[in-house]
């Protein structure tokens, strides 16, 4: 490798090349946006210095909710600060695409109710531009983004697309399915990394009505997404509940054909414990089934105000509240006989309430009782949780902010699901419920405290779960490893420092809306993607860079109804998946 073929050579550093082996010292040459060379005594005309650094392959996160927040921020924050240069959109089958103009204000309702996205922040940032899912995926190309960009075609927005308001209604005709198959077909061919739906109950999108996967049927669901497995390429994922349970994924991946993931697999979920999950994951999989359970490293919390109680939407009382505005919540909280009947209500909710951890977060008027629990406070005061929820928000005008810890509190058995073969690393949630919570700090997380601290993971074994397990999963043969001819998105960490950081409120969304990020993580030296440093010394360069240098993750097969991108500060061609 002389000085005059690499544009840049990463010196001295320890590589970590994603696929499982063992870490060597090594330089890494990168020419056009892919690595040409990992050896000894490599020159380029850009060096930097990674001794005492990792350097790996860029992280993947594949279950975010991007879909609206690419059209106005291309550097996909927070994941952009935690060493993610490629990221899975349309989750639980929330894509924004396909859809036809009557329904655009549905989709920003549903994706209110559901993902907690604030209707003002969408109606705002969304460029409706778009019908198809193709043009969708040509609109975001055009526009340019940081990040790399992949997205599934979502179940809900299909069943819209195709049955009109009858969508969110009732079962599909056979006729209505052999159309959906078209329309997903079409996505999948225009590059859509795959296909996902929700049967969640938590899921209630418009007017409060289940999502409109739900008013469907598992032969629906086998129906959509065997398509994939008929194209061949591209992978499946969905919340499960009914009529798909996550058992239900064991027996039907074989008709699907293709890569058949169910989130989230936590540590507490209804009906089982989390070792009769792993029980029943590995005799399914020893059976022949392709399953892949999405787990995390981090605890499961939310942050929520009493204006917006997202938690207790299961429970039919507070679902009810959506049929009035915010300001009118008030008079229900100061009933006497709202609250009994709340609190009546209230074990029901989904995932089952844990007041010992259901802390007070913010409050203006009672500062003494930031931090503590709600269960202690309502022993102290003689009444039921529910009533100190009300209490405290009544007293606040509704600003108090309590959080809740759902899942995934204990290491071991957090350890023991993301140990389990077939497991795969999502559920950051990223780009949804802003106000709530931000998990995109997921990588860091892991490396910090699940390899440097707790041994948990080996350092090869940790990078190869957040790079080449996952774009293995959609095909993406050139992405997740440091090898000659894949794609340079790389990221320079320091393991003695690593750390997510940790979370602060800003205002800065579209509609002056807030949200929570983590801009603050340490030990991200370096991230390059597609060659193009998009952090540099430890400093963001998102914010200012003018450049956009990610691609649009397009699955074997998918072609842009625009053809091949052009060069300049976009870079070359969108297409991924051994084409890129």
């Amino acid at each position: 490798m002389t000085r005059s073929t690499a544009d840049l050579v990463i010196t001295g550093g320890i590589v970590v090349d994603g696929t499982g082996a063992p870490a060597r010292r090594a330089d890494v040459a990168v020419a056009a946006g892919h690595v040409v060379a990992v050896g000894d005594d490599l020159t380029g005309a850009t060096v930097v210095d990674a001794r005492g650094r990792y350097v790996t392959p860029g992280f993947f996160d594949i279950h975010t909710h991007y879909d609206a927040q690419v059209f106005w921020d291309p550097g996909l924050s927070s994941s952009c600060w935690h060493g993610v240069t490629s990221v899975v959109a349309g989750n639980c089958g929330f894509s924004i695409a396909p859809t036809r103009p009557e329904h655009r204000s549905v989709i920003v309702r549903t994706l209110q109710a559901v993902e907690d996205m604030s209707e003002r922040m969408l109606d705002a940032g969304i460029e409706w531009s778009f019908e198809t899912f193709g043009e969708y995926l040509d609109l975001v190309e055009r526009r340019g983004t940081i990040l790399n960009f992949g997205c599934y075609i979502g179940h809900s927005p299909v069943r819209l697309f195709v049955m009109g308001d009858a969508g969110y209604e009732r079962e599909a005709t056979p006729e209505e399915i052999v159309a959906m198959r078209d329309v997903v077909a079409d996505g999948m061919r225009a590059g859509a990394l795959g296909f996902a739906s929700s049967y969640s109950a938590n899921h209630r999108g418009d007017r409060g009505l289940p999502v409109p996967p739900r008013h469907g049927t598992r032969d629906e669901f086998v129906a959509l997404a065997s398509v994939l497995g008929e194209l061949g390429y591209g992978a499946v994922c969905y919340a499960p509940g009914q009529p798909v349970t996550w058992r239900d994924s064991y027996e039907i991946q074989p008709e699907i054909g293709r890569p058949l993931m169910w989130t989230p697999m936590l540590t507490t979920y209804p009906e089982t414990d989390h070792r009769a999950m792993m029980a029943f994951h590995a005799a399914g999989r020893a059976a022949g089934a392709d399953v892949r359970p999405q787990v995390t490293c981090l605890p499961l919390k939310i942050q929520f105000k009493m204006d917006n109680p997202y938690y207790f939407r299961t429970v039919p009382i507070f679902l009810e509240l959506l049929g009035y505005q915010p300001s009118e919540f008030s008079r229900f909280y100061a009933d006497p006989s709202w609250r009994a009947e709340a609190a009546r209500q209230a074990p029901d909710v989904k995932p089952p309430v844990i007041w010992d951890r259901f802390l007070v977060a913010e409050t203006g008027t009672s500062p003494e009782l930031v931090g503590r629990d709600v269960a202690s406070i309502a022993r102290e005061r003689r009444c039921t949780e529910i009533d100190v929820l009300c209490d405290l928000a009544l007293a606040d005008d509704l600003e108090t902010r309590f959080l809740v810890t759902l899942s995934n509190y204990q290491d071991g058995p957090v350890a023991e699901l993301m140990r389990q073969p077939g497991a795969v690393f999502g559920q950051s949630d990223a780009g949804a419920h802003v106000a709530q919570l931000c998990d995109a700090n997921m990588p860091t997380e892991l490396l910090a405290h699940w390899v440097r601290e707790r041994g948990v993971f080996s350092a090869e074994e940790a990078i190869h779960k957040l790079t080449a397990e996952l774009a293995d999963l959609y095909g993406l043969a050139d992405r997740g490893r440091l090898v000659p001819g894949a794609a340079a998105d790389i990221v320079i960490v320091d393991m003695e420092t690593v750390d997510p950081g940790p979370l602060r409120r800003v205002r800065d969304l579209p509609g002056d809306e807030e949200r929570l990020i983590a801009d603050q993580p340490t030990g991200i030296d370096h991230v390059f993607v597609n060659g193009v440093a998009i952090t540099r010394h430890g400093e963001s360069l998102v914010s200012t860079m003018p450049e956009r240098p990610g691609r649009v993750l397009r699955a074997h097969g998918g072609v842009s109804t625009d053809g091949p991108s052009g060069g300049g500060p976009r870079g070359g061609p969108s297409n991924s998946g051994g084409r890129s």
